[in-house]
């Protein structure tokens, strides 16, 4: 946001040097990134007075000058030999004259040279040249006379500087406003915080408090003295046009005003002035209006040319349908369906808050103006600006919000100027739509809340001092029921804590102009801008010499972590993205609810386009890249968060997940042993591993065969899921198996991969306590007996089941230690479908010295119960 000093000082009174002014926006929150002063390129032109006059002896039109430039350091007269082309040129008179090495508006650099053989050591300046009010040299040339130099008084002091002598003293500002700052990207919004600033508080001089444009709703002929401009009494807007907004959702409120008689042409010098001093291009007068009426007020306006509308009619509405459409410079665009457009009664004629059209814009030839004055749904017109790639100065506030009832009053401050500088005509009445009333936003504000925020100890009366001199509205509460605060709930926000008593409560209206204002936190950061950061004293936080312990969650994610790596797994950290496909080659079913993927909307490739649903691939993914650079030995692991889409534009579900990949060597090639792979029973061995020292009982950690429909990436006979049981009943921890080779071709592997994957949330409810691994127990006292049972049962019967069911006995029968099968056979002699197992108990007491006679009745009931269980014969 640019402004200059003598725009500020219209609104009001400055009593702070350049430096000062910037300083105090700074910290205000408005950060001034430069200020300088706009007459610089003037420090080499100086007062001179033409002490000789002489016709050129080459040239009609030109004449060698004499001109003194003041004294030298001995008091000397300094006199340069100039040749001026100037028609009013004389002697005595005084000029302003561009030293050697002056720089004047348009890049003209002032050096010594010859004009048609005659020396000139510098340039006599006219009014143009200087930038000073080219106005006057069009005002001698309408009256015959004829433009020339500019002549200044007498009495100026020969040598001075002009910027000096003239009092050109005029600072240009360029501020960096953060995006929330809409009420700055104004001239009005800066002298509000500049007046801010005097103890007590400036009132502003707004200029559009006494201008009343419009004739009165009762019909009777206005009265238009305050305006100084002609209008139309017999004349009504509504004679001329009307206007409908179809989608009030992105168009609250729409203004609108008329002029006819306009005569387009060049702005008056000061209107000029004003928009080139901030960077802008003037236009004609009717536009450069518009642009200083934004400039000045932060409302964007547009002017159509009425003779271009169709119908007389505006409609405010989406576009409907995707249509090109030519904007004001001469560029087509494709329009989305959803943007918000003006139209006339048979076409656009402008995108709504972003530009106008080609088709409606203001020419010369135009005599009746059609004046918008609007407010926009901000993120409908950010998300406009942003498709279309049209960045203007209008969407630039527009996207960050204007202010919803100063609407009608800017619109009357524009038409009031363009009559004022066009001769135009102004019709009465003004259209003002505006199905969407502006509320004002209250928020209750508790005052210890607010000093406990900040760090400060202010009263009532300096927190509503501070926040009034910048236009909010502070009422104090003094009833003590906070049941008094539930009126009129929808436009009050109430704090947090509803027990507390009102007596340090005070009710905060927000002035509409402050768009970014809607919660007690927004009170307390104006309260410490207007106060001043730098008078919050510094503190620091009380440090507890005990730090708080981590939480279970990574206490178990180390501890698994410590755990996979003693068992030789190296960790990776993929994306969570992965890409579309990756469902389709794990061959997962249509109903899994791992194909419920969340969509990325920017990706960064094509492969990473969507968030993971599994850990799988992605292991798969780091086995291909080690396999391609003939590393085939591979045992890797991850601990990472998997996405559950659950519906477009809603958080997905996150679950963290444990997942591991083994293949390759069981051992590295050694001269003491032959290779040999992994295989299903390595991998569930580091599975079993895992939930031991996790603290996971082993007789409760069941291995059942895996439903191909939950695990079809696993070859058929080798996958397995994992479950544990306890009190609270039994819960699937995960899965393991070995990947089928349809899948390893998806992936472009050629050889065996074996994978487990494990459900985190699910693991942290069936560990007891995270620091379980680090359980350990005595030496045993006494020694074992082990007893071996061999049985021949049908092949479909699982051991693992067997295993569980002896296991469970071990709660009744404390001298039960351990049981594993030690072997396994199928084939001749045994019958087909059987096989033949033998497994080995092991029974110990903590109490005294097992005998033969102590155990074989129990391990003659056990072989019993499971021999009948399971309809098993013995050999």
């Amino acid at each position: 946001m640019k402004f200059t000093l003598s725009w500020l000082k219209e609104y009001t009174s400055v009593e702070y040097t350049p430096s000062e002014i910037a300083d105090k926006l700074t910290m205000a929150g408005l950060e001034v990134d430069s200020f300088e002063n706009r007459f610089a390129y003037l420090d080499k032109v100086v007062i001179s007075r033409v002490e000789h006059v002489s016709k050129h002896p080459s040239a009609d039109n030109l004449t060698c000058c004499k001109v003194n430039i003041g004294n030298d350091e001995d008091g000397n007269n300094i006199i340069l030999n100039i040749v001026c082309g100037a028609p009013n040129v004389r002697e005595g008179l005084v000029v302003p004259c561009a030293l050697i090495g002056a720089t004047l508006p348009g890049d003209i650099e002032i050096k010594k040279s010859k004009l048609r053989g005659e020396i000139s050591e510098g340039m006599l300046c006219s009014f143009s040249e200087l930038r000073l009010n080219p106005e006057l040299d069009r005002t001698f040339a309408m009256a015959g006379k004829t433009c020339g130099i500019m002549e200044l008084d007498s009495n100026l002091i020969i040598g001075t500087p002009i910027a000096k002598a003239l009092n050109l003293d005029d600072y240009l500002f360029e501020v960096d406003l953060t995006p929330n700052r809409a009420d700055c990207l104004s001239v009005i919004g800066i002298a509000r915080e500049v007046a801010a600033f005097s103890e007590p508080a400036k009132k502003l001089n707004l200029p559009f408090d006494d201008i009343d444009c419009e004739k009165e709703e009762s019909g009777s002929s206005h009265d238009f003295s305050t305006c100084h401009t002609p209008s139309t009494d017999s004349l009504s807007i509504n004679n001329f046009a009307k206007v409908k907004i179809f989608d009030p959702d992105l168009c609250p409120r729409y203004t609108a005003g008329m002029l006819i008689d306009v005569t387009v042409g060049p702005s008056p010098f000061w209107l000029q002035d004003r928009l080139l001093s901030v960077g802008l291009t003037p236009i004609n007068n009717i536009v450069d209006i518009t642009n200083f009426v934004m400039m000045e007020t932060g409302q964007p306006l547009h002017a159509f040319d009425y003779e271009n509308i169709a119908k007389g009619t505006i409609e405010v509405k989406r576009a409907g349908s995707s249509i090109e459409f030519k904007t004001l410079d001469s560029k087509a665009h494709t329009l989305d369906p959803d943007m918000l457009m003006i139209c006339d009664g048979d076409r656009p004629v402008g995108i709504a808050g972003v530009m106008g059209g080609e088709n409606s814009e203001i020419l010369n030839t135009t005599t009746k103006v059609f004046v918008e004055s609007a407010c926009f749904n901000a993120v409908s017109i950010r998300r406009t600006a942003k498709q279309s790639g049209i960045n203007t100065d209008a969407s630039h506030r527009f996207e960050r919000g204007v202010d919803p009832a100063a609407t009608k009053d800017i619109l009357k401050r524009a038409i009031y100027l363009m009559a004022k500088v066009s001769g135009g005509k102004i019709v009465n009445g003004i259209i003002d739509e505006n199905p969407i009333k502006h509320k004002p936003t209250e928020i209750v504000v508790n005052t210890d809340s607010l000093n406990s925020r900040l760090g400060t100890t202010l009263s009532y009366e300096e927190i509503k001092k501070n926040i009034e001199s910048v236009g909010f509205k502070v009422t104090q509460i003094i009833s003590n029921p906070i049941e008094s605060l539930e009126l009129n709930k929808a436009s009050r926000i109430l704090p947090n804590n509803t027990n507390d008593t009102l007596n340090n409560m005070m009710l905060v209206t927000v002035p509409s102009f402050r768009v970014d204002v809607t919660r007690a936190e927004d009170i307390s950061e104006e309260v410490a801008r207007l106060w001043g950061y730098n008078n919050i004293q510094t503190s620091f936080p009380k440090v507890l010499s005990k730090g708080k312990a981590p939480s279970t969650r990574i206490i178990i994610r180390d501890q698994i972590k410590d755990i996979m790596n003693g068992f030789g797994f190296s960790e990776v950290v993929n994306y969570s993205f992965t890409s579309a496909s990756a469902c389709d080659h794990l061959s997962l079913d249509a109903s899994d609810e791992r194909r419920l993927v969340e969509d990325i909307l920017n990706p960064i490739s094509e492969e990473l386009s969507v968030l993971r649903t599994s850990l799988i691939p992605g292991l798969l993914e780091n086995m291909r890249r080690n396999n391609s650079q003939q590393i085939d030995s591979l045992r890797l692991f991850e601990v990472g968060k998997v996405f559950i889409a659950t519906r477009k534009g809603w958080q997905p579900i996150e679950n963290e997940m444990i997942a591991g990949l083994w293949t390759g060597l069981r051992e590295p090639i050694s001269w003491s042993a032959k290779p040999a792979d992994g295989d299903f029973f390595d991998t569930k061995g580091v599975v079993q591993g895992l939930c031991s020292s996790l603290g996971l009982d082993s007789d409760k950690t069941i291995f059942e065969k895996a439903d191909q429909l939950l695990c079809p990436y696993y070859q058929k006979g080798q996958g397995a899921i994992v479950k544990y049981s306890n009190k609270s009943g039994t819960k699937l921890i995960g899965s393991l198996g070995k990947i089928n080779n349809q899948v390893l071709r998806n992936f472009g592997l050629k050889q065996d991969a074996f994978i487990f994957e494990m459900d985190m949330e699910t693991l942290l409810t069936v560990i007891d306590a995270p620091n379980s691994m680090g359980k350990a127990l005595p030496l045993p006292k006494f020694p074992s007996l082990s007893r071996d049972m061999t049985l021949i049962l049908d092949s479909n019967i699982e051991v693992g089941a067997i295993l569980s069911d002896i296991f469970a006995l071990k709660e009744n029968l404390p001298i039960l230690e351990d049981i594993f099968m030690f072997d396994l056979y199928e084939g001749k002699p045994l019958a087909e479908g059987k096989k033949s197992i033998s497994m080995r108990i092991v029974y110990r007491s903590w109490e005294t010295t097992l005998t033969e006679k102590m155990i074989s009745g129990i391990h003659a009931d056990i072989s019993k119960r499971i021999m009948e269980k399971y309809g098993a014969d013995l050999p």
